[in-house]
Order: C-alpha cells, then structure tokens, then sequence
C-alpha cells in the first residue's frame, strides 16, 4: 500500500518530525503552505474567551481568510490601536482585554464588510 508523496520523497523525520512533502522543510517551517490564505465564509467573527487562560479575558479575530504574513501585519495593527498585547497565528488574531466594540470598527475602516461579535 502506497501512500503520501508521490515521488517517494521524505514525509517525517526522527530531527524535525512530519515535513511537508511539497517544499521538503519541517511542517512547522513550511513555506508553501503559510503562503496559501485558509477558507473563510466572509465573515468575520469576534468573540471573548476567558477559557484556559486564568480567567482572563481575550478578543479573538476568527475568519479573516488572510495568509500568514498579512495576518501578522493586521495584528500588529490591531494591537497598537488598542493598545494592547496579544498574538496573531494559525488564521486567529487574539488581543489581551475586550475590544470588540473597537475591532469591529478597525476590520471595518480596513475593508471587512462583514465582521459581527458572536459568542456570549
């Protein structure tokens, strides 16, 4: 039974783990795949989540349908107009604190036609 890469090529290895059978880095390092935008519905969703973190809050930015690269850039945007900390990856924008009042108008100003708060 054959399955995987095509051409037989490296699929894991015992130093880096599972490598991307396209461009042949460590997954975690793949350039191939973070320069490919991830499905989105359009719409852009907010939420607040204190889970598994202390009972802190965070704003978390789901389907904004942006590769890597402009998705940091956006969250480095966000966090500075809200003054903030937080991170941007794996296609989710998470800001310290609840600012879904001022994100929505920030996703908004930057062509988002679509972002509303969901969740409680």
């Amino acid at each position: 039974m054959k399955s995987g890469n095509p051409d037989g090529g490296l699929v894991y290895s015992t130093e880096a783990g599972r490598m991307c059978p396209d461009c042949r880095l460590p997954v975690a390092r793949c350039a191939c795949r973070k320069a490919v935008a991830p499905p989105t519905d359009g719409v852009v969703r907010l939420f607040f989540e204190t889970k598994g973190r202390g009972g802190k809050g965070v704003t978390v930015v789901r389907g904004l349908g942006l590769a890597e690269p402009e998705l940091a850039a956006l969250g480095k945007k966000l966090k500075a107009a809200c003054g903030v900390g937080g991170t941007a990856k794996d296609g989710v924008v998470e800001l310290q604190g609840d600012h879904r009042d001022r994100v929505t108008a920030l996703l908004q100003a930057q062509g988002f036609r679509h972002v509303k708060k969901a969740g409680g």
